[in-house]
């Protein structure tokens, strides 16, 4: 897993997959206690500069020694049911599966989001190390395997940032990433775009993905997700504004 100040989360986090062989952690500039709690529980903690989701994720599975690595997140909990099939997966002959995805249990604010795309929100977590890669993209990272990946109906939970101050600091971070990306990609946008998109985004979360049937949570979600998509694009626009001026264009 990639730690950043991860104090909060990174001991549920390590308890929750006490069964592993070798625990491997990326750490980036953390100043909490994140270093000292993955020292108690015996992990391998590496610290590298901050290269962006996919590669850092990277580094720590070319460190990995094992033939299987599950990836995690430090906000993310592996159920017993869950790690009980894993250890029967990795205990097995079963070569012909290169990796394995689950269903992810996304909780917000005390509650399971079961609408607006967030269930069953799958991802392939688990693969053989010689068959699967992170993706290098800097934010919204995929493992990409080569070879048959096989559906597991038991869940990966994931606890969210439910704080709205943090998530106002994670829009922001996302929504630069996002637009830096689009614009390497030579995406374009209008003044107008990200009005659109945002409320384009609002009503498909909230209403077409039945976000409105998680209650206050599911509106809190449909609204931060918005203003992330108006906030990407807003910047996307800026940034080819920048470009304009620097090549002399009105």
């Amino acid at each position: 897993m990639i730690t950043k100040n991860e104090g909060e989360n990174l001991a549920a986090c390590l308890n929750s997959i006490d069964f592993a062989d070798q625990i491997v952690i990326i750490d980036s500039d953390s100043t909490d206690d994140t270093r000292q709690i993955a020292a108690r529980f015996g992990c391998e903690l590496f610290v590298e500069p901050w290269k962006g989701f996919g590669p850092q994720k990277q580094m720590a599975v070319d460190r990995c020694k094992n033939p299987w690595v599950l990836i995690l997140d430090a906000d993310e909990r592996i159920p017993q049911e869950t790690a009980d099939v894993i250890k029967k997966i990795i205990a097995s002959s079963e070569n012909d599966v290169a990796g394995y995805s689950f269903p992810r249990k996304n909780f917000f604010q005390g509650r399971w989001i079961r609408h607006a795309g967030w269930w069953p929100d799958r991802i392939v977590r688990l693969f053989k190390k010689d068959r699967g890669r992170v993706t290098t993209d800097p934010v919204h990272e995929s493992i990409h395997v080569d070879g048959a990946v096989k559906a597991l109906n038991v869940p990966i939970e994931h606890y969210t940032e439910s704080r709205l101050s943090k998530i106002l600091i994670k829009i922001d971070h996302y929504s630069t990433l996002g637009a830096e990306e689009a614009f390497k990609k030579g995406k374009k946008t209008s003044i107008g775009s990200p009005v659109c998109r945002a409320g384009i985004t609002f009503f498909q979360d909230y209403f077409l993905r039945l976000g409105i049937l998680d209650g206050s949570q599911g509106l809190t979600l449909a609204m931060t997700d918005s203003i992330n998509k108006f906030f990407k694009y807003a910047k996307l626009y800026e940034l080819h504004r920048r470009q304009q001026n620097r090549d002399g264009k009105p």
